[in-house]
């Protein structure tokens, strides 16, 4: 009865469900690997000190930025240039914006320092000066953001002195100096300016560290491909169960093999001959008009 497994048509339905449910487990299983390894990651992050409390390093020897270094204390000397508004930057549920110092390094590269945040919009905003000559700075490092980063304005258009992005790739571009592909946020307050005291910026955690919304979605992720390799394997029990049963509804006589060579309905009656005699006629037969 499952000979017709072996046709032609049937040939190309397996070979879809053999490599469809082997790859769609593939799948579940590389994205449930990632959910894991996050939160291996952030019970890892739980059992380590916090990063702001160890000792300062030279900056140096804390880069390139990773989930080891990230948020640790990073000491650099130099002087500040240019400032930088960093717009739309929520601290504790009120929309404010960055200050964004570049520290000149003697190295000759320029640090992004956030010396603090302030209320309200960036456009027209009065803020503190950097404090002038030659600085020792001690922030807690982070890496250069992306636009997965929370806050970031990738769209541009923003006015000059503001940047929605900090990022050493984003920042090239306005500088006459290269720049640290990473950046600290100071931890003490800088008082001054129109909205009052600068309040510091707490340091995020490194990306991929923690159980965030991304995990979830590849727990998620997980779900869907394991869910779609049940289908294809329920859809093709359903197309065998089908199939077996109308070669056997074929077999009992229920069904016509050929449905083209099926008998025809019953014919429909000969129309019955006219009486030559009808009142219509006349005596030869001929109808009479």
């Amino acid at each position: 009865m499952y000979r017709f497994l072996l046709t032609p048509r049937w040939w190309g339905i397996n070979l879809f469900v053999v490599l469809a449910i082997p790859f769609c487990v593939f799948m579940g299983t590389w994205q449930l690997g990632r959910f894991e390894d996050r939160v291996q990651s952030h019970e890892q992050a739980e059992k380590q000190p916090d990063p702001s409390t160890r000792a300062a390093k030279p900056l140096d020897e804390l880069l390139p930025v990773d989930k080891v270094t990230s948020g640790r204390p990073a000491v650099a000397t130099g002087t500040y240039a240019d400032q930088f508004l960093v717009p739309g930057r929520k601290l504790d549920d009120r929309q404010g914006f960055y200050v964004l110092n570049m520290l000149r390094t003697d190295s000759g590269k320029a640090l992004p320092v956030v010396r603090g945040w302030l209320p309200g919009s960036a456009t027209g905003a009065r803020v503190p000066a950097a404090p002038e000559g030659e600085v020792t700075v001690t922030g807690d490092l982070q890496a250069s953001e992306n636009s997965r980063s929370d806050g970031v304005n990738a769209r541009g258009g923003l006015p000059g002195g503001q940047v929605g992005m900090i990022s050493a790739a984003t920042l090239v571009n306005l500088v006459p100096y290269d720049v640290y592909d990473a950046w600290v946020t100071l931890p003490e307050a800088e008082a001054g300016g129109t909205g009052g005291a600068m309040k510091p910026v707490p340091a995020a955690a490194p990306e991929g560290s923690g159980l965030d919304l991304k995990a979830f979605q590849n727990l998620g992720y997980t779900g869907e491909w394991f869910v779609f390799a049940g289908f294809v394997l329920f859809m093709w029990f359903r197309l065998v169960r089908r199939e077996a049963e109308a070669l056997r509804d074929i077999e009992l006589g229920l069904v016509p093999e050929d449905p083209a060579a099926a008998p025809e309905g019953p014919a429909a009656p000969a129309p019955a001959p006219e009486d030559p005699a009808s009142p219509d006629r006349d005596a030869a037969g001929t109808p009479v008009r």
